[in-house]
This record gives C-alpha cells, sequence and structure tokens, in this order.
C-alpha cells in the first residue's frame, strides 16, 4: 500500500472510532438522562453503560452539563429541521402548522427517551442548557410566527392574534401536551396531534 494511502486509510479509520464512541455515549446518556433525571446520572454511569471510559466522555465534553447542552443543540437541531421539511410540504399555512405539530408529536412519541430529555430532564441544569432549551423553543416559535405574519390578513382565524405570542402559545401548549402524554404507555399521538391542530390550525 502506499504510503500516503496508508496515512489516509488510517486517519479515516482512527476518525470512524471516535465517531463511534461518541455514538455510543450520546446514546447511553440520553437513555439514563430520561429513566434516572440528570442528577441521578453520573459520568460513571454514562461511561459504563457505553463501555467505555472517562477520558472518552471528556473527550467529547467537559461535563454533563456540557453533554445535555450538545444533546439539545445536536439532537434538538434534527428534530427541528424535521419538522421544518415536513410543514413545508403543507398545502397552505394551516396544513403548513398542522404537519408540523404532526411531526414533532410524532418524533416525542418515537424517540420518547429524547424526548423526555429535551423537555423534561433539561430543565434547570444550568445557565447554558437553558439558553440551548430557549434555542431549541424559539426555532419552532419563529417558524410558526412567521406563517401568522404572513397570512393572518388573509386568515380571519388569525387577523387579530400577536404573531409572536401565538408562536410561543403553540409551542408551550406542543410541549405541555406532549410531555402530559407521553407519560402515559396508552396514549395516542394521533388524539394529540387532533386536539392541538384544533386549537392552532382548525
Amino acid at each position: 500500500m502506499h504510503p500516503q494511502v496508508a496515512v489516509e486509510t488510517g486517519t479515516r479509520d482512527r476518525a470512524e472510532r471516535r465517531e463511534a464512541r461518541r455514538q455510543r455515549l450520546t446514546a447511553a446518556a440520553v437513555k439514563l438522562f430520561a429513566k434516572k433525571g440528570f442528577n441521578e446520572t453520573s459520568v460513571d454511569d454514562i461511561v459504563a453503560a457505553a463501555r467505555t471510559s472517562k477520558s472518552a466522555f471528556y473527550e467529547f465534553w467537559g461535563s454533563k452539563e456540557d453533554c445535555v447542552r450538545a444533546l439539545l443543540d445536536e439532537m434538538g437541531g434534527v428534530v427541528v429541521n424535521a419538522v421544518f421539511e415536513a410543514s413545508a410540504a403543507g398545502s397552505d399555512h394551516r396544513d403548513r402548522l398542522r404537519r408540523g405539530i404532526a411531526e414533532f408529536v410524532h418524533r416525542c412519541y418515537q424517540y420518547s427517551d429524547l424526548a423526555r430529555v429535551l423537555l423534561i430532564q433539561s430543565i434547570g441544569v444550568s445557565p447554558a442548557v437553558e439558553e440551548a432549551r430557549h434555542r431549541f423553543q424559539a426555532r419552532f416559535a419563529h417558524l410558526i410566527e412567521a406563517e401568522v405574519r404572513h397570512n393572518a390578513s388573509e386568515d380571519p382565524y388569525y387577523e387579530n392574534v400577536d404573531p409572536e405570542v401565538f408562536g410561543r402559545a403553540v409551542v408551550g401548549a406542543v410541549h405541555e401536551a406532549t410531555v402530559h402524554f407521553l407519560t402515559d404507555t396508552d396514549s395516542d399521538p394521533e388524539k394529540v396531534i387532533r386536539g392541538l391542530s384544533a386549537i392552532f390550525a382548525p
């Protein structure tokens, strides 16, 4: 093998192993934070569940707080992007809002451990985590605000509402309803979606 090829292959292999460690640690952190809560989960718990070392954890994060903040930014971003994509397929502003609500609720039910971390266990961890949580919420609120602001003049349902207040109200209600019904293993996500859509995008 050519020396340059060998170096590139070795570099790629190391990068893949590093990413595999990060993914194992991330999955373990999500599961443990969701099940035990932030305060009751230690770095030792996370590395044991991921079958790796403390040094591997600190290769990626400086603390548990950093880990949660990264989860909010990275995985929360994945959820936000999925909601944006689903919403964009709507035929009009009401349909876009309904599709966005549906995608968010479905994601939370499908990835319930992640939803518990994003919506429950991250609350009050630290100022930096709170800032990340607020960024996560704000991206949804701004999407809704833009829809209302752009379409209010043509839709009597929205013409007298404040777009910013409405955006925050939708986000708060969707989060609260999702958290409430996630605790009930027999709850139906379609019922949650229908109820929220009837209120905010009838």
